[in-house]
């Protein structure tokens, strides 16, 4: 079983091989996965394998929940400027055993899924022209 402090330690251990994306990336990866799983279990899907789409569309739903209008702006600190990187997240989190895939997933399920601006910022500024909102860290 992994305990708070190890899966912290797998985290940190990602981000050594793979400086790309912040701790904070992957914590709401892991979070995104299990708001992804219980929209599916409202569904009445109960619980199984989640695919790359559903995954993004879960990623879309709870980041546009949790950030609002500021959710472009968190994932361009956290490293995240296109749906590859999410996959690029989830898959060096299956390679450390925090997630698991199906033999047929691949990382290029999250290649250019959707647009950035389209789904997280145009929909939040009168005529789709983005405004940029300074984060406070």
């Amino acid at each position: 079983m992994i305990t708070s402090d190890s899966y912290l330690v797998i985290l940190n251990n990602i981000i050594e091989n793979d400086p790309r994306y912040s701790l904070d990336a992957y914590v709401f990866i892991q979070e995104a996965v299990s708001y992804t799983l219980e929209l599916l279990k409202d569904k009445g899907e109960g619980l199984r394998h989640v695919t790359g789409g559903e995954l993004l569309d879960g990623i879309q739903k709870y980041s546009i929940d949790q950030f609002g209008p500021v959710a472009i702006d968190m994932f361009d600190e956290w490293g995240i400027r296109c749906t590859r990187d999410f996959g690029n997240i989830v898959f060096n989190m299956i390679d450390a055993k925090l997630l698991s895939a199906r033999e047929e997933d691949t990382v290029e399920d999250f290649d250019d899924v959707f647009d950035f601006n389209d789904v997280f910022g145009s929909k939040f500024t009168p005529h789709g022209k983005r405004v940029r909102v300074p984060v406070i860290a």
